[in-house]
């Protein structure tokens, strides 16, 4: 394959710099998911960076791209490997920053790199494109316009309760990623917070064995029970309008509890108690000054 490169960048040039990172969404499934400009951007690149330098060449085969120079990138090496690349970026070289699918950053390496070069003065822009959570939320109909990504939930049992009932408590939808060989424990755990706490499994999204199952956690158990699950799974956790909420008298201990730990004022305590509990502070403020009078 002869390296072909574009006359100018993909991107207006004269409000980024001549030389800049490139942060490259890539397909999560189906290869015809690539944009225009996320072709041209690799195609000019002096650098590529990937998580896995054989999956991102197998990408640049189906483009019929020659790869540049690759070099791996993943949470392994990235604080080693951050000076050699900021010194590709300060010798005029474009780099292209790419995960093994979808948008590096979320929930993939790169988010420190970004963060340096913010701070370094270099010029960093992004070629939008697939991203899982997002594709996952728009299928999963839900019917709410606050919503959270929490990347992957922690594996110890404990804390992964603890995160699934504030989840349960949070007054919008919250997605998730989770590794098939889990997604039946975690969905397990979701059913003794609530059993008809309403759950969206998306399975192997834009491939051709796309699933999507929009179901009560209990019911969602059941139909996933006798299965062997493959690919990657992304979960929406929908809003729960039972959501229980402490007492008032629970809230008003806590409120006494962070002034009396933090030695904060009235107005500090209230906000994070309103903050733990997705409660709005004027709520709070009129429970306190009913108690005082």
């Amino acid at each position: 394959m002869v390296r072909q490169k574009p006359a100018k960048l993909p991107f207006p040039s004269s409000n980024l710099g001549a030389t800049l990172l490139i942060i490259v969404a890539t397909p999560i499934g189906n290869l015809k998911d690539i944009s225009e400009r996320a072709r041209s951007a690799l195609a000019l690149c002096d650098c590529v960076l990937c998580e896995d330098t054989r999956h991102t060449g197998l990408l640049f085969q189906s483009l019929h791209i020659s790869p540049p120079r690759m070099l791996s990138l993943h949470r392994f090496n990235e604080a080693s490997r951050e000076e050699e690349i900021l010194s590709l970026l300060r010798e005029e070289k474009n780099v292209a920053l790419v995960s093994d699918a979808g948008m590096p950053g979320i929930a993939d390496p790169g988010m420190a790199l970004i963060a340096r070069c913010h701070k370094e003065k270099l010029p960093v822009t992004a070629i939008p494109g697939p991203c899982a959570f997002a594709t996952a939320f728009a299928l999963s109909g839900a019917l709410c316009d606050k919503m959270q990504f929490l990347g992957f939930l922690p594996k110890p049992k404990e804390e992964l309760l603890v995160r699934l009932i504030e989840m349960y408590r949070y007054p919008g939808a919250s997605a998730v990623y989770e590794s098939p060989y889990r997604v039946k424990e975690t969905i397990e755990h979701a059913v003794s917070v609530h059993p008809s706490w309403e759950i969206v499994l998306v399975r192997e999204l834009t491939k051709i064995h796309e699933e999507v199952l929009r179901l009560p956690a209990q019911e969602l158990r059941d139909r996933l029970q006798d299965r062997v699950m493959k690919g990657e799974c992304t979960l929406v956790f929908l809003p729960c309008p039972d959501a229980p909420r402490p007492s008032n008298d629970q809230l008003m201990g806590e409120v006494a509890s962070v002034r009396s730990q933090f030695s904060c004022s009235l107005k500090e305590a209230i906000e994070v108690v309103a903050k733990n509990h997705y409660l709005p502070q004027r709520e709070l403020y009129q429970l306190s000054i009913g108690r005082s009078a």
